[in-house]
């Protein structure tokens, strides 16, 4: 009687283990930046939008939607169809072309005659669309952050 008590809590503990699975990775909103805005001879800028993946498991990212203001301007759209697999904790780019709007481009002008010393604030914010590791559906990741853009020395209509 006592072996096939014993018996029987180890298969009930078993059971109890094999329920439990793999444990899952937590899943955190990623960061979302421009990495480098540079001036093309048409007007446009192609700016490079760093996404941070914050989470502990790899994110497959689709797309982004969401705005960028300059100083306290009105702010443009931003948005980019894609596929970008990135890694737990890191980070990767992608390369979109905006048209700003003329005081835009004022603004940046005039801090590119400051040389290095001028900068300008930015705030991008909107949604990143991705599916995180260990889930089945994608869905969207709101982000919302503040930095500055300053020009790169020796290279002209560059900023970082």
């Amino acid at each position: 009687m006592k072996r096939l008590s014993r018996g029987f809590l180890l298969v009930i503990l078993a059971a109890g283990l094999l329920a439990c699975g793999p444990a899952k990775k937590s899943v955190y909103p990623p960061t979302v930046s421009i990495q480098q805005l540079a001036v093309l001879p048409n007007g446009q800028w192609r700016l490079t939008v760093r996404i941070q993946n914050n989470s502990y498991g790899e994110m497959d990212f689709s797309s982004i939607d969401g705005q960028l203001q300059i100083a306290a301007l009105v702010p443009i759209r931003l948005h980019a169809d894609f596929m970008l697999d990135i890694p737990a904790l890191s980070g990767d780019v992608i390369q979109l072309d905006v048209l700003p709007t003329d005081p835009m481009t004022a603004a940046l002008h005039a801090i590119a005659g400051k040389g290095s010393a001028g900068s300008l604030g930015y705030r991008v914010s909107g949604s990143a669309n991705a599916k995180a590791e260990q889930e089945k559906q994608p869905r969207d990741f709101d982000f919302s952050g503040n930095d500055w853009l300053s020009p790169v020395p020796g290279i002209p209509n560059t900023y970082r």
